[in-house]
C-alpha cells in the first residue's frame, strides 16, 4: 500500500502537470482502488470515468470499467456492476484484447450473468475495411467520425455498415455497439 501510494502521488503529479483526461482518469482509478470507504470509493471510480469520457482513450475506460465492476460485485451489488462489466468486455471485445474480455467475461459470469462467447467466424466474413469500421463504432464513433479516420466518404462508411449487418445477421448499430462481434 505503501509503495502504491509513492507511485500514485508520482502518477498525480503527471497529471496535473499534464491535464491528460487520461491520466486524471488514471489518478481517481487509483485513488478508488486505495479507498477505504465504499463510497469514496465509488465516488473515485464515477469521477474516473467522468474524465475518461473526455479523452480519446477506450482502453482506459474499460479497464476503469471492470475495476468499479468487480468492486461492486464484490460488494454484492450485483445488478449495478453488471452495467460496467458489460461496457467493459463490450470494449475490449472491440480492441481485440482476449485477456482483458476474459477478465471482464469471468466477472461478469460472477455476477450471475453470462456473456455470449466470441463467434470466431464472424471475423472471418468480414473484410479488413469492415473490420475496422466495426471498431471505430464500437467505440462509439459516428459514420461521419469514421469516414474522417479511414479517409473514405461517411455513405462508403454507410454501405460497408449495411454488409456488416447482413455478414452477421445483425439489423442495427445497437446491435453492433453491444459488442455482438465481439474481438473483431
Amino acid at each position: 500500500r505503501p509503495q502504491a501510494q509513492r507511485w500514485l502521488d508520482e502518477l498525480s503529479a503527471f497529471a496535473a502537470a499534464s491535464e491528460a483526461p487520461w491520466a486524471r482518469g488514471r489518478v481517481a482509478h487509483c485513488r478508488a482502488l486505495l479507498a477505504d470507504v465504499a463510497e469514496e470509493a465509488d465516488s473515485m471510480f464515477r469521477e474516473a470515468l467522468a474524465e475518461h469520457a473526455r479523452g480519446e482513450r477506450a482502453f482506459e475506460r474499460a479497464r476503469t470499467e471492470l475495476a468499479y465492476g468487480a468492486s461492486l460485485r464484490r460488494r454484492r451489488r450485483r445488478v449495478d456492476a453488471r452495467e460496467h462489466l458489460r461496457a467493459a468486455l463490450e470494449t475490449f471485445d472491440a480492441l481485440d484484447a482476449m485477456p482483458w474480455s476474459s477478465r471482464a467475461r469471468s466477472e461478469l459470469r460472477a455476477s450471475g450473468e453470462t456473456a455470449r462467447e466470441r463467434d470466431p467466424s464472424a471475423a472471418d466474413r468480414l473484410t479488413p475495411q469492415e473490420r475496422q469500421i466495426v471498431r471505430f463504432v464500437a467505440e462509439g464513433a459516428t459514420n461521419k467520425q469514421v469516414a474522417a479516420q479511414l479517409f473514405v466518404s461517411p455513405r462508403t462508411v454507410d454501405h460497408h455498415l449495411r454488409n456488416v449487418f447482413l455478414k452477421l445477421g445483425i439489423s442495427s448499430r445497437a446491435e453492433l455497439i453491444r459488442g455482438f462481434p465481439a474481438g473483431i
